[in-house]
This record gives structure tokens, sequence and C-alpha cells, in this order.
């Protein structure tokens, strides 16, 4: 992950999950539903097809931390990081420590998708509770290991991690809350924000490290620059609320569209009045009153 293609596929992967968590909250406000993601019908009920029954979301963080862990180790090709400890020098030093941090919260995040899979295909009743938790602690480890990972760092790498570690670290308390409170949609949307703002940013790391627009490295030694990163990240506080603002309009309008459309469909059909102090029946009574008197 040291690399510019090592921050970019994290923070483009995040950067979708998050967003997809950004729809399922809004359909789900806009819904009126009690839970963040409707819970998985039992096992019973979801017929035989296993491939059926298996979640796309927990499949894609096995994969994700799959592929992150092989790319930790391996890439760029040629290179071997599998090695923990150099068992040919007497002191046996370890070795590669930050590319066995990021391989550990590969590691939590496929773990978590493991129980995904696990709770939605496997058990006879989903496990939502274990589901939040698992991903909470992945969430909660990045920020540990993030926090070990800027030591004997520059000040300019410091100040950039701290930034991404603040809100993964409040994503991870969020998720940890909703194990035992999972009906607040505010909590829904806090979640969906801070998960917005650490990805983002960890693209923006990509920017400030490995490819500055400018053409010129980000001086660590510079308080102005120091000073620029500050107000970058604030200014991904307030990109990230607008995009959570655009995802819930966007489904707004198409939940409004859905809705108006049903109601549409439903008012072709009328059901015949059928109490007796109709308008309606009453003339229908009356109509055959007088169809008989002429008989």
């Amino acid at each position: 992950m040291g690399n510019l293609e090592g921050h970019l596929l994290p923070g483009v992967y995040f950067l979708l999950h998050t967003l997809y968590y950004s729809v399922l909250a809004s359909l789900a406000l806009l819904r009126g539903q009690k839970f963040f993601k409707p819970p998985v019908p039992p096992r019973e009920k979801q017929g035989h097809r296993w491939w059926k029954r298996v979640p796309g979301e927990g499949v894609m963080k096995v994969v994700m931390g799959f592929v992150g862990m092989m790319a930790d180790f391996f890439y760029p090709p040629g290179v071997n990081r599998l090695k923990i400890v150099d068992w040919e020098d007497p002191q046996r030093p370890f070795l590669f420590p930050n590319s066995w941090q990021h391989v550990t919260m590969y590691t939590f995040f496929l773990l978590s998708g493991v129980v995904d899979i696990v709770s939605q295909s496997c058990q006879a009743r989903q496990s939502m509770k274990l589901e939040r938790a698992a991903e909470a602690l992945a969430c909660c480890t990045l920020a540990l290991l993030m926090a070990s990972h800027i030591e004997h760092k520059n000040a300019l790498e410091i100040r950039v991690h701290i930034f991404f570690i603040v809100p993964a670290f409040l994503a991870g308390l969020v998720l940890m809350i909703e194990v035992w409170v999972p009906d607040q949609p505010a909590l829904w949307f806090l979640k969906c924000w801070m998960g917005l703002v650490f990805s983002t940013w960890l693209l923006q790391i990509c920017m400030v490290l490995y490819v500055p627009p400018s053409g010129q490295p980000w001086r660590s030694e510079n308080p102005v620059d120091l000073a620029f990163l500050t107000i970058f990240f604030c200014w991904h506080l307030i990109l990230g609320a607008a995009m959570l603002a655009a995802v819930y309009a966007i489904c707004s309008l198409w939940h409004h569209r859905c809705s108006s459309g049903t109601e549409a469909s439903g008012a072709k059909y009328k059901p015949c009045p059928s109490g007796y102090n109709s308008e309606e029946l009453e003339k229908l009574r009356a109509g055959t009153e007088l169809l008989h008197e002429g008989v």
C-alpha cells in the first residue's frame, strides 16, 4: 500500500462501498424502514439455490481484502514481503512492518465479509448484530493500525494520516453504537458521511504524496503546506456532506416517481361501494325498484 496503486485501490473501493451505503440509508429513510438494511428471510424461505443466498456485499469485502493482501505481499512483480522475520540475522529483526500493517487491516475487512456470508447464507437466521460488530471491528482496527503507521514519518505524512484516522474511527464508533441501536437514521447518515470523508481523503493522499497537481512535491517543513492540508480536509467534510445530499436527492426523486406511478396504476381500479349509506348504492336500489314496477 506504500505506493500510488496501494492507496488508489482501497480509496476507490471505500468510496463505492460508502456510496452504496448512502443509497441504502436514503431509501430506508424515505420508505420509513426500521432498519438500515432489510433483514434477510429465514433460510427455509430463501429457496435451494445457494448462490442466490450469498450476499454480494460480503463477497466484495472478501475479494477486496484478498486482492489487497496479495498486492501488499507481491506487488510490484518479483517482490516477496511474505517473510516476517529475518532468521539469517542473529538479532532476528522483523521485516516489512508497513506491509504487515496493511495486510492486517485487509484481513479484518475480509473477515467482515466472511461474517456477512456465513450470517446470511449459512445460518438458519441472519445475525445482524454480528455483521455490524464485525464491520465496526474492521474500522476500529483500521484506525488503530494507522495510528501506529505514522510512527517515524515526517510531519506531512503524519498529518495526512491523522486526518484519515479521525473519520475512520468515528465511522467505527457509529457502527459499534448501531450494534445496540440499529434504528436511528441519524446514525445511518453520520456513518455514511464519515465513510465518504475518509474515502475521498484517501484519494487525496494519493495526490499529496505521489501525484501533486502542481508537479512540485509537498514540503513537510513548510508550515504553509501543512496549513493547506487542514484546509483541504475541511473541504472534504463539505464534499462528503454534499455527496450525501446529492445521493439523497436522487433517491428521493426516484422514490417519489415510483410512488406516484404506483398510485396512478392503482387508481385505475376502484372497488364497488358496499356501504349501505352510499349514494351509488341508493341509486342502484331505486333503479332496480323502477325496473320491477315496469315489469
